[in-house]
C-alpha cells in the first residue's frame, strides 16, 4: 500500500464503494491510526482486538446528537483494524467519536458497551475543552477533531544543544504567566509564555520543560474546599496523548489546534532554546474500577492496562490505572505519539513521568530489557532526541542509576542528587563523600563506560515538592489548602527553615534563607551533569509551604513577578551562575588536559587533595581542570562548600607560577559583591588561603597575573 504521502497526492487514488449513514465511503487506510484528511475524504483508522462491532458517530460542532452513525462492515476490517474514508465530510464542521460492542465482563476485563461513546485514542485534538474551567452543564462527552497541519517554521530549525550543554527551566504553561504582575496581553497561554522569552534568553536558560501539554481536563476531580475552586492544575491525568490542551491556546483554533503551540517551539527554537516536554504515558484519567469510560477502556481494556487477576487495576502510578506500556499495541501507540510530537511540533525531548512503569510486564513485574523503552533507544526517528526518565514509580520501584537502558540514550532525573545536596547544604553530617560524587557527574550511578557522560540531570528543586525559596523557609508542608488535612504530599522534604518556620522579619534569618538559595544555585550550576531548576526559583518564588500545589489554580501556584523586583539581586546571582557555567566549559564535560598538570576533577577539603572525608566533615572542595574553548589557556574552576555552622579557613591547591586564584563568587558577601562579572576585578588570593564564612560556598578561578 502507498504511504499517506502519496496517499494525499493522488486525488483519484480512493472512490467511493458503498453509501453508509447517508455518506459515501471505501475502504480506508489501516496502516495509520487516528483520523486525517485525505483530498475529497476523511480517513478514520481505529484498533479493537476484542469488539464485534464498531460505529463511527459524527457530530455538528458542540451539537449534543450525532447528525449520522456510520457502522464499519466487515468488508472495512483487516485483522483488529477497522478503517474507513467517509467522503463530503468538511473537517470544521464536524466533531467524532466511537462506539465499540463486544463482550461485557469486568472481571475478565472486558468493558465493551455499545451505549459508551469513546474518544479516538489517537485523536489529535478533543473538541469541549477550550476553555479552562468550564464544561457545558449537560451532556459532556470527549469527542475528537481533524487537524489540518500546514504550518509553515520559516525554515526555523532546532538549535540541537549537546545534553551536558543544557540549563533546563521546568515550568507550567499556564502558571507562569496567569498572575496579574506577569504584565502580558494573554496570561496563562501559550503566547503568554512566548511574551517572556526575551526574559529567558537574558537569564541564560536553553531548554524550556513544559509540564504537561497533553490534552488534560482540569474539571475532572474539581471540588470546592474552603470557598476555592480546586481543579486538576498541574495536568498529569491525560486524556489524549496525541492532543494539545487547548485551553493553552489564548485563540480557540478550529481545524488548527496546536499552531499556537508550534508559535511558541519555532520562536522557542529561533531565540536558542530547545523544548522538552514532561510526558505521561504512565496512567490515564479513566482512573480505576469506580473511573469513568471515555477511550482506552471501552476499546480495548485488557490491552492498555495493567489489570490484576480479578479484573481490577493495578496502581503502579498512584493514580488509580497503570497503562500496560509493553503490550505490542501500547507500545506501539507510544512511538508512534512521540514520533508524532517530534514531527509535527518539533519538539526536542521528552521527561517520562514515572518512567519506571515503562519498564514493567504486563503482570506488573520489572523487565531486564523492556521492549518499549530500547525501542525508544533506538527508533531513527527519535535520534538525537533528549530522553529523560523519572526513575522510579508509585508501586516502590526506584530505579535511579539503575532505569533498564542500554547505552546512552537515556538519562535519569537524578534524585538522589536532590536529595544529597539537600541534607549537605543545610548542615546534615556524613554527606560529603556523597556531596562530592554527585558535583563530580555521579559516576557511581552512571558509570561512563555503560550511561555516557550525560546521564544525570541535576536539580534540587521541582515542580513536586517545596520551591527553592520555601525549601529554606518551612519544616514542614502546609497542604491544608489541598483539603486532605495535610496528610498528601511528601513528609521527608530535607529542608530546613533557618530557626523560624514561615515568613518572618528577624533579618538575621532572612539573610541566611538567601544565601542558602546562593548556595544551591552555585552548586548546581559547578555540577557535572545537566541543570534544571524549577521556574520562579531564581527570584524567590514561593508556594507557601505547600508542597503537593497539583490542585491549585490560583497565587499558590502561580508566578508572582512582583518578586523578581524584590529579590533582584537573587535573580542576577542565578543569571550570573548559569553564564558561569557556560564561560566554562570544563563544568559542563571533558576538555583538552590543562596544561598545567592538574588532573581533570579532584577532591579536597579544608586542606588540598584531602578527600578522607569523616562523619562530621561539612567543607569539602571539588576542582575541575582543563582548557579553555579557544584552547588558548588553562580552564581552572574551584569550588569550596562550608555547610557548617562555624567558619573555616581553607588552604586551595597550589596553582604553578605565575597563577593565582581569584574569586568568582563568595556567597556570604553582600548583593554588590557575592559574583564579579570581569576577572580583573576579583580578589586575589596570594597566599592560597581564603577565609570561608559560615554556611556559604566560595567560587574561585585561577588566572594569570598579579
Amino acid at each position: 500500500m502507498e504511504s499517506v504521502l502519496r496517499v494525499r497526492n493522488r486525488k483519484s487514488f480512493f472512490h467511493p464503494m458503498r453509501e453508509i449513514g447517508g455518506f459515501k465511503t471505501c475502504p480506508g487506510y489501516c496502516l495509520q491510526n487516528g483520523a486525517f484528511e485525505l483530498p475529497g475524504g476523511i480517513n478514520f483508522t481505529i484498533t479493537s482486538q476484542g469488539a464485534t462491532s464498531v460505529e463511527l458517530v459524527l457530530f455538528k460542532r458542540r451539537q449534543s446528537e450525532p447528525f449520522a452513525v456510520l457502522p464499519f462492515p466487515d468488508e472495512y476490517r483487516v485483522g483488529s483494524v477497522y478503517s474507513m474514508i467517509v467522503f463530503g465530510l468538511q473537517i470544521d464542521e464536524f466533531e467524532y467519536a466511537y462506539r465499540i460492542g463486544g463482550p461485557y465482563d469486568p472481571k475478565k476485563g472486558l468493558l465493551y458497551d455499545k451505549k459508551n461513546l469513546l474518544l479516538d485514542p489517537y485523536a489529535r485534538a478533543v473538541a469541549g475543552q477550550s476553555a479552562w474551567g468550564t464544561r457545558p452543564q449537560t451532556g459532556f462527552e470527549y469527542r475528537g477533531r481533524i487537524v489540518s497541519s500546514n504550518f509553515d517554521w520559516h525554515g526555523v530549525r532546532s538549535p540541537h544543544i549537546e545534553m551536558q550543554d543544557l540549563v533546563i527551566y521546568e515550568t507550567h504553561v499556564r502558571g507562569f504567566t496567569r498572575h496579574e504582575s506577569s504584565d502580558v496581553t494573554h496570561p496563562g497561554t501559550f503566547d503568554g509564555l512566548m511574551e517572556k522569552i526575551p526574559y529567558l534568553r537574558d537569564l541564560g536558560v536553553n531548554a524550556v520543560e513544559l509540564m504537561p501539554i497533553f490534552e488534560f481536563d482540569e474539571m475532572r476531580d474539581m471540588r470546592v474546599h474552603d470557598g476555592k475552586l480546586l481543579l486538576d492544575y498541574w495536568g498529569y491525568n491525560p486524556v489524549a496523548f496525541f492532543a494539545p490542551n487547548t485551553a493553552y491556546s489564548a485563540e480557540h483554533e478550529f481545524t488548527n489546534e496546536g499552531d499556537e503551540l508550534r508559535r511558541l517551539v519555532r520562536a522557542l527554537h529561533k531565540n536558542g532554546m530547545e523544548v522538552i516536554l514532561d510526558v505521561v504515558f504512565n496512567h490515564t484519567a479513566e482512573g480505576n474500577e469506580d473511573g469513568s469510560i471515555f477511550s482506552f477502556k471501552g476499546v480495548d481494556n485488557s490491552v492498555y492496562y495493567l489489570l490484576e487477576p480479578d479484573g481490577k487495576y493495578y496502581n503502579f502510578s498512584g493514580c488509580g490505572n497503570t497503562v500496560n506500556c509493553n503490550h505490542p499495541v501500547v507500545h506501539q501507540m507510544i512511538v508512534e505519539c512521540l514520533r508524532y510530537w517530534v514531527i509535527e511540533y518539533r519538539i526536542d525531548g521528552f521527561r517520562f513521568d514515572l518512567a519506571s512503569i515503562l519498564g514493567r510486564n504486563e503482570d506488573g513485574t520489572p523487565m531486564h530489557n523492556p521492549p518499549l523503552l530500547e525501542s525508544l533507544a533506538a527508533d531513527p526517528l527519535l535520534a538525537g532526541i533528549k530522553l529523560i526518565a523519572e526513575a522510579w514509580d508509585a508501586g516502590g520501584l526506584y530505579q535511579v542509576g539503575s532505569f533498564p537502558s542500554r547505552g546512552d540514550r537515556w538519562a535519569e532525573w537524578n534524585g538522589k542528587y536532590r536529595d544529597d545536596l539537600r541534607c549537605f547544604l543545610k548542615g546534615d553530617s556524613g554527606m560529603a563523600k556523597a556531596t562530592s560524587y554527585r558535583i563530580l557527574g555521579s559516576q557511581d550511578l552512571y558509570p561512563p563506560t555503560k550511561r555516557g557522560e550525560c546521564a544525570s540531570v541535576n536539580f534540587i528543586t521541582c515542580h513536586d515538592g517545596f520551591t527553592l525559596y520555601d525549601l529554606y523557609t518551612y519544616n514542614k508542608k502546609h497542604n491544608d489548602a489541598n483539603g486532605w488535612d495535610n496528610t498528601d504530599g511528601e513528609s521527608n522534604n530535607n529542608s530546613w527553615n533557618c530557626g523560624v518556620e514561615g515568613e518572618t522579619d528577624r533579618q538575621d534569618v532572612n539573610d541566611l534563607r538567601r544565601r542558602l538559595q546562593k548556595n544551591a544555585a552555585a552548586v548546581l550550576m559547578c555540577s557535572r551533569g545537566t541543570p534544571m531548576f524549577l521556574a520562579g526559583d531564581e527570584f524567590g518564588n514561593t508556594q507557601f509551604g505547600n508542597n503537593n500545589a497539583y490542585c491549585q489554580d490560583n497565587e499558590i501556584s502561580w508566578l508572582d513577578w512582583n518578586l523578581l523586583e524584590k529579590n533582584r539581586s537573587l535573580h542576577d546571582f542565578f543569571r550570573y551562575m548559569i553564564h558561569f557555567r557556560k564561560k566554562h566549559p570544563i563544568l559542563r564535560g571533558h576538555t583538552k588536559p590543562a596544561e598545567s598538570r592538574f588532573p581533570e576533577t579532584s577532591l579536597h577539603s579544608a586542606k588540598p587533595w584531602d578527600a578522607n572525608y569523616q562523619e562530621d566533615t561539612r567543607v569539602i572542595g571539588v576542582t575541575f581542570a582543563g582548557r579553555n574553548e579557544d584552547d588558548t589557556a588553562d580552564d581552572i574552576v574551584h569550588i569550596a562548600l562550608n555547610s557548617h555552622w562555624e567558619g573555616h579557613q581553607v588552604q586551595l591547591p597550589e596553582l604553578p607560577d605565575g597563577m593565582y586564584w581569584r574569586i568568582a563568587v563568595n556567597t556570604f558577601n553582600g548583593p554588590e559583591s557575592d559574583c564579579i562579572e570581569n576577572i580583573e576585578d576579583m580578589p586575589v588570593s596570594h597566599s592560597g588561603i581564603v577565609w570561608l564564612e559560615p554556611r556559604s560556598v566560595m567560587i574561585l578561578v585561577a588566572a594569570e597575573g598579579k
